[in-house]
C-alpha cells in the first residue's frame, strides 16, 4: 500500500487556508442574493433527500474541497476497499464490509486472497435466515418444548451498538411476538436487570463474538448459562445432571463467532454458530451474521431490505461523481470545519424516538475510526484528525443542550434527520402531533443557519441589556436529511452514509480507519488490575501510587 499523501501539501490545501483567512460566512446574504443554492446544493441519495444548502459553503470552498479530495486519492482508495486490497494496513487485512450487503449473483465475481467472498457472504446469510424462520415459526423450541418470546443478545462494541439500534428504530417491524434485549456491559447489574423478568423456557441467548474470547461477552455469557440452568432447576424443568445442562444450552444458546472449537467448548452446538471474517471491523458488523437478532425480530426479509439500503448507498459512492457524491461532499465539509473553522465536535440530532440509540452507534464508528494521530504507514497526522460525535433526539435535546449550539462561543456543525411519515400517526385536540413535531425540525434548522439580528429583537420591543441576550448570530451550519419514512432500507442508507462520511475523512487525514489498537492498553491492564482487586500482593505492588490508593479505597469499602 502506497504511502498517504499529505493533505496540507497539497494546492486545495493551500486554495483553503486562504479562503479561510478572509472568510466570512453569511448565510443570510447567500441565501438572499443566490436564488438556485438550495436547488444546487440539495442532492437524492436513493430514498434521502440531504440540503446540505445551510453549511458553512460557497462554490469555491466547494470546488476547493472536491480537488482535495482528488488530490488526496479519495476515489482510488474507495475502490482498492471495494476491491478487497489489504487498506487495514495494521493488521494486513483487507476491509470488506461493502460485501456484507453486495446482492446474490453481483457481477463481477469478488474473490479476495483466494477466496470467494460472494459465495462466503451469501452462505451465511442463507443459514442465519433459515435459522431466524426456525425460531420464529416455533419449529426451534426450548428444551421445555415452549416457543422463543425472548431474544438476549450478549455482545459489547460493534456486537452490540448496532443491533440494539436498529432493533430500537425498527420496532415498528418487530412481527412475530419476539422482543430482543441486549446485555453488554461487564457491570453486572446490566445482565441481571435485563434477565429479572424472563421466563428461561422462552428464552434464546446470542452470543456474539468472534473469537470466542472477549473478557465482557464470555464473562456475560457465563452468568446467563448459569441463570439459565439455575431458573430450569427452581421450575423443575431440568435435572441436575451434567446431560440435562448440555441439552439447555443446546436449547438456549447460539452463537456468533468463528471460533467453532470455544463455542463447543461453552456447550454450543458448533452447527448453531453462524460465522463473520476478520476483513469485518466490530463497527461494521452490523449488516453481518452480528445482526443475527435482528433477522429473527423483524424477519429475514426485512434484513435483506436493511442489507439494500447499504447497497444502493455504496453503489451512489461508487459510480457518482465527487461533485454530487453526497457521502464523500459531507465528510469533506466535515473537514472544512474541523481543520479550517475549528470545530470539534459534531451533533446528530434525529427528530424520530426511533433513533435514539443512532448517536452512540455514531459515536463508536467516527471516533473509533478516525481517532488517530499516526497514518497509516505509521508517521505522525500532519492535521487534527475525528471529530466528538454526540446527539440526542430531538424535542428533547431543544431542551437541553441547544442553547449552547445556538449562542455559545464554538461553532458545531450539526446534522438534522426527520421522516414525513411517522410510524406512529396521532393526533392531539384535531392536530398532527407529528407536524408539529416537523415543525420544530423546520424552525431548528432556521434559526441556526439565519439567527435574529437585534434590529429584529427591537422592532418587538424588546430594549435595553435583553437585545443582546435575544439576539442570535446565526451562521450555525447545519445539514437536513429527510425520507419518507423510517423503513429498513431507509436506516441502512442512513448508517452507510456515514461509514463512507468517515471513509472519506480517514483518507484525507492519510489514517488507517479501520484498526483500533487505541482500545487494546486498558483491556491488557484491566487484565493485570484483577488480581490485584483480589488482594494478590505481587498485582498490588506492580500498580501505581494512584491506581494502589483507589484500590485501597475499594478495599475499605467492599461488603463482604
Amino acid at each position: 500500500m502506497s504511502a498517504p499523501i499529505d493533505p496540507t501539501s497539497t494546492s486545495a490545501w493551500a486554495e483553503l487556508s486562504a479562503i479561510r483567512d478572509s472568510f466570512s460566512p453569511d448565510l443570510r446574504g447567500w441565501f438572499a442574493a443566490d436564488a438556485t443554492r438550495v436547488e444546487r446544493l440539495s442532492l437524492p441519495l436513493a430514498d434521502l433527500h440531504v440540503d446540505l444548502s445551510k453549511n458553512l459553503v460557497t462554490d469555491e470552498i466547494v470546488g476547493a474541497l472536491v480537488r482535495l479530495a482528488e488530490q488526496t486519492g479519495v476515489a482510488e482508495r474507495y475502490a482498492a476497499m471495494l476491491e478487497g486490497a489489504h487498506i487495514n494496513t495494521t493488521e494486513d487485512r483487507a476491509v470488506l464490509h461493502t460485501a456484507l450487503r453486495r446482492p446474490e449473483g453481483a457481477s463481477p465475481e469478488l474473490v479476495v486472497d483466494g477466496q470467494d467472498v460472494d459465495a462466503d457472504v451469501q452462505d451465511v446469510l442463507a443459514s442465519l435466515s433459515a435459522f431466524a424462520d426456525r425460531v420464529r415459526s416455533g419449529d426451534w423450541l426450548g428444551t421445555t418444548g415452549k416457543k422463543v418470546t425472548h431474544v438476549v443478545n450478549i455482545g459489547i462494541g460493534g456486537s452490540d451498538l448496532g443491533p440494539v439500534m436498529v432493533y430500537e428504530a425498527l420496532k415498528p417491524y418487530a412481527d412475530a411476538g419476539i422482543e430482543a434485549r441486549f446485555v453488554s456491559n461487564i457491570d453486572p447489574t446490566d445482565i441481571a436487570q435485563k434477565t429479572a423478568d424472563l421466563d428461561p423456557e422462552t428464552t434464546l441467548f446470542i452470543v456474539a463474538s468472534k473469537t470466542f474470547t472477549t473478557l465482557e461477552t464470555l464473562t456475560n455469557a457465563r452468568l446467563a448459562r448459569e441463570w439459565l440452568w439455575a431458573g430450569l432447576s427452581a421450575a423443575g424443568a431440568m435435572d441436575d445432571d451434567d446431560a440435562s445442562r448440555k441439552g439447555a444450552v443446546a436449547h438456549h444458546f447460539v452463537a456468533v463467532s468463528t471460533a467453532l472449537d470455544k463455542v463447543e467448548a461453552f456447550g454450543i452446538d458448533p452447527k448453531n454458530a453462524f460465522g463473520f471474517w476478520d476483513w469485518v471491523g466490530g463497527r461494521y458488523s452490523v449488516d453481518s451474521a452480528i445482526g443475527l437478532s435482528l433477522a429473527v425480530v423483524f424477519g429475514p426479509h426485512a434484513f435483506r431490505e436493511l442489507l439494500a439500503g447499504f447497497h444502493a448507498v455504496d453503489e451512489h459512492v461508487r459510480t457518482t461523481p465527487l461533485t454530487q457524491n453526497v457521502p464523500v461532499l459531507m465528510g469533506l465539509f466535515n473537514i472544512w470545519y474541523t481543520n479550517f473553522l475549528n470545530a470539534q465536535t459534531h451533533a446528530v440530532l434525529p427528530y424520530a424516538q426511533q433513533l435514539s440509540r443512532f448517536a452512540a452507534y455514531l459515536q463508536q464508528l467516527t471516533m473509533e475510526s478516525n481517532g488517530k494521530s499516526v497514518r497509516w504507514d505509521g508517521t505522525p497526522v500532519t492535521t487534527d484528525t475525528g471529530e466528538v460525535f454526540w446527539g440526542e433526539p430531538g424535542t428533547n435535546g431543544q431542551h437541553a443542550f441547544y442553547q449552547l449550539i445556538h449562542q455559545g462561543t464554538r461553532l458545531i456543525p450539526a446534522d438534522f434527520i426527520a421522516f414525513v411519515n411517522p410510524a406512529y400517526p396521532l393526533a392531539d385536540d384535531g392536530r398532527d402531533v407529528h407536524g408539529l413535531f416537523l415543525a420544530n425540525f423546520l424552525a431548528q434548522t432556521k434559526a441556526l443557519a439565519f439567527g435574529k439580528t437585534a434590529e429584529e429583537v427591537e422592532a418587538e420591543g424588546t430594549t435595553g441589556a435583553l437585545v443582546a441576550a435575544r439576539t442570535f448570530g446565526g451562521n450555525r451550519p447545519t445539514t437536513s436529511i429527510f425520507a419518507p419514512s423510517l423503513t429498513p432500507a431507509v436506516l441502512g442508507q442512513l448508517i452507510a452514509l456515514y461509514e463512507h462520511i468517515t471513509f472519506t475523512q480517514g483518507v484525507i487525514w492519510g489514517i488507517n480507519s479501520f484498526d483500533q489498537w487505541g482500545v487494546e492498553l486498558g483491556k491488557q491492564l484491566a487484565l493485570q488490575i484483577a488480581p490485584a482487586l483480589e488482594g494478590d500482593a505481587d498485582a498490588l505492588a506492580a500498580q501505581d501510587p494512584s491506581t494502589n490508593a483507589l484500590l485501597a479505597y475499594y478495599q475499605a469499602n467492599r461488603k463482604h
